[in-house]
């Protein structure tokens, strides 16, 4: 992720506190607790210290971005700068819980990379997905911020599976916000590189944070249709 990115994102921004509340959604869904967690591409620790605050349980967090461990606001969790390709037996099955938030869209060889993550889950563990959703609304933003690609729910369901995982629940979410993705990407199109993230995720003033918050959850979770994000709980199987 563009540093630029981890300078915007805060615990208030409208987009982070609705992808967390999306996340308790589906956990109540499936009546699941997030334990023995841990957050690969954690960042500067948003769903850390949110899961944190919410469920009192520490999360651990890994990341290659060393400017954003610094930064961390994750008060109890520990944090590892840790190439989860790189092979550690330390970690292998440590965790119930997994978490890979906006991650995947980066990563090329994105069955690799999920495979190689779902090894340190214990068997019987889950791991929650967040990606950004529908290929037609990629724009110079995702460009940007580094994303390959965007998913539909069967792109995602495929590359979950065939990493061996299980499907429990999943969902579009952010439907409220597509017209403001179109825009986005029409708006973007003559913006230089240099303000293409700021423009495209700043809410621009704590009066637009509120009204975007309160836009982004006329929505109802589960949702199937359409949305700007996709997330998805897996399970990896019992022996």
């Amino acid at each position: 992720m563009a540093d630029e990115w981890f300078e915007i994102a805060g615990l208030n921004h409208f987009w982070i506190r609705r992808r967390f509340d999306v996340l308790v959604a589906l956990l109540k869904n499936l009546n699941l607790s997030p334990e023995c967690a841990c957050e690969v591409g954690c960042g500067n620790g948003l769903v850390q210290r949110q899961i944190e605050d919410r469920f009192d349980t520490p999360v651990d967090g890994i990341d290659l971005n060393l400017a954003a461990l610094r930064a961390s606001v994750s008060r109890t969790g520990k944090l590892f700068y840790y190439d989860i390709f790189e092979e550690r037996p330390e970690f292998q099955e440590r965790y119930d819980f997994l978490i890979l938030f906006d991650v995947l869209e980066h990563i090329e060889d994105q069955h690799g990379f999920l495979k190689r993550a779902s090894e340190f889950l214990r068997p019987g563990g889950s791991i929650a997905i967040n990606v950004p959703a529908r290929q037609e609304l990629f724009s110079a933003y995702d460009t940007q911020a580094g994303h390959l690609r965007r998913y539909s729910l069967k792109a995602l369901s495929e590359v979950v599976e065939k990493s061996g995982l299980d499907q429990r629940v999943s969902t579009y979410w952010g439907y409220p916000l597509v017209p403001l993705l179109w825009a986005r990407q029409r708006l973007l199109r003559n913006t230089s590189k240099e303000k293409v993230i700021r423009i495209g995720f700043s809410p621009r003033g704590s009066i637009a944070n509120y009204g975007l918050s309160m836009l982004a959850r006329l929505e109802r979770i589960p949702n199937k249709v359409y949305g700007t994000s996709l997330m998805m709980i897996g399970q990896k199987p019992r022996p």
